[in-house]
């Protein structure tokens, strides 16, 4: 952050493991982006992302989730193997408990 700071590029850091269970081998779907002098820059795994909009539930989560299955980031059914590997941990995590509800609305919402 102090780098980033420094040069003044805006950074929103969000700890993801600390929302939901990052399932295995995330680490290995972020998305390289560029390097841009000694900053090596990376988008975190579009499942992880769709794991927890797909939690949080808000009309712009839905549209970022429909961008993401549309432009084949993601894949329903990955999406929703995930989430049924994260209900166990639900409580640990806070995650909703209507987050299968949520996935049945991306569904519509994708017709």
């Amino acid at each position: 952050m102090q780098i980033a700071k420094e040069l003044q590029i805006h950074m929103e850091p969000v700890p993801m493991e600390r929302f939901i269970p990052l399932s295995k081998g995330s680490e290995k779907r972020n998305i390289r982006i560029g390097q841009f002098g000694n900053l090596e820059v990376y988008v975190a795994d579009p499942y992880s992302i769709a794991l927890s909009k797909l939690d949080r539930g808000f009309d712009t989560d839905f549209d970022d989730l429909v961008f993401l299955v549309q432009r084949k980031l993601v894949t329903l059914e990955e999406l929703e193997r995930l989430m049924k590997n994260a209900l166990p941990q639900a409580k640990k995590f806070d995650l909703d408990p209507d987050i299968p509800a949520h996935l049945q609305e991306l569904k519509n919402r994708l017709k």
